[in-house]
């Protein structure tokens, strides 16, 4: 789901902001981007099973361990989406140009590396940074290329004769699309966030050291607040600086009920009971988010 946003908000601000749209490498894209989100899914869940210290954990929380799946098929689950990723990615490549290959490699790197190797990402107090960043921008801005290659808002020119390489674009592009999906990493960033802060003393136990370890559960809740908030204000800035039109206000009717979760969230943090207020904000946001952009474009082609 921290996924299927970025991709949808990065089509209609391609279709609202760039007014283009490249439907049959946006559905390619989307199947690759989805085996792959199931890839790092499947990582994750089978490096927690394999670094678990508690036993409990290991056997009645993981679902590895839970649903007693061979080890061998999780293996062979991770390669082959993995594989069909790296295939869809050279395709469009090919299609769109080289940058993609860059930007894809970084982000599946990233990904790979968020849960796998003997120091993984998430183990890290970066995690949030990754995971927003490689998925609220990430994602984003490759939907957002592959509708508007064609265009060279930003482009990578390379000639593997003379080894000759330039980058180009807009400027001004670059930074609305940097802008535009702030909201994007701060809602997902948040997620993890809510995670380790819920599961602060699970983690310390299974020697995850995560974010909130470092500053303290009472800043990573004000943390929390402030990120989600911060979207509000970003949306704001972006309409007075053109980068939206007047229907991007209705992500505000969601503010009332963004503002009891996060009043939830900070009462407790509990993985059962106050973690969904992470999720719910999320969804709230960026469906608004995406509706904002969707009644924009349908403004432009009503006003011809």
């Amino acid at each position: 789901m921290a996924s299927f946003f970025p991709f949808v908000i990065g089509v209609l601000f391609s279709a609202s902001y760039f007014e283009q749209l490249h439907w049959g490498h946006t559905l390619i894209f989307f199947v690759g981007m989805l085996c792959f989100d199931m890839a790092t899914t499947a990582i994750n869940n089978y490096m927690d099973f394999k670094k678990a210290k508690s036993e409990e954990y290991k056997y009645q929380e993981n679902i590895i361990g839970r649903a007693q799946v061979p080890e061998k098929n999780v293996q062979l689950l991770i390669f082959s989406l993995i594989g069909i990723a790296m295939l869809v990615g050279l395709y469009l490549t090919w299609q769109t140009g080289w940058l993609l290959l860059v930007m894809g490699g970084i982000c599946c790197f990233i990904g790979i590396f968020y849960t796998f190797g003997p120091v993984p990402l998430s183990r890290m107090p970066l995690g949030e940074v990754f995971s927003g960043f490689t998925m609220g921008l990430g994602i984003f801005a490759i939907t957002i290329y592959i509708n508007t290659f064609d265009a060279q808002i930003f482009f990578l020119n390379l000639n593997l004769k003379s080894g000759a390489f330039a980058l180009t674009g807009s400027l001004w592009s670059v930074l609305a699309i940097v802008w535009a999906s702030l909201p994007m990493v701060f809602t997902i960033a948040n997620i993890m966030l809510a995670n380790n802060l819920s599961d602060l003393e699970q983690d310390i136990a299974n020697h995850r050291y995560t974010l909130p370890y470092y500053i303290g559960r009472r800043p990573g809740v004000i943390l929390f607040d402030s990120l989600m908030y911060s979207c509000y204000l970003t949306i704001l800035i972006g309409l007075l600086f053109g980068i939206y039109r007047w229907p991007i206000l209705i992500v505000f009717a969601t503010l009332p009920l963004v503002f009891k979760h996060v009043k939830a969230f900070n009462h407790e943090q509990v993985k059962s009971k106050t973690f969904v207020v992470s999720i719910k904000n999320l969804v709230l946001f960026n469906s608004s988010y995406a509706l904002g952009l969707l009644l924009t474009i349908l403004l432009e082609y009503w006003q011809g």
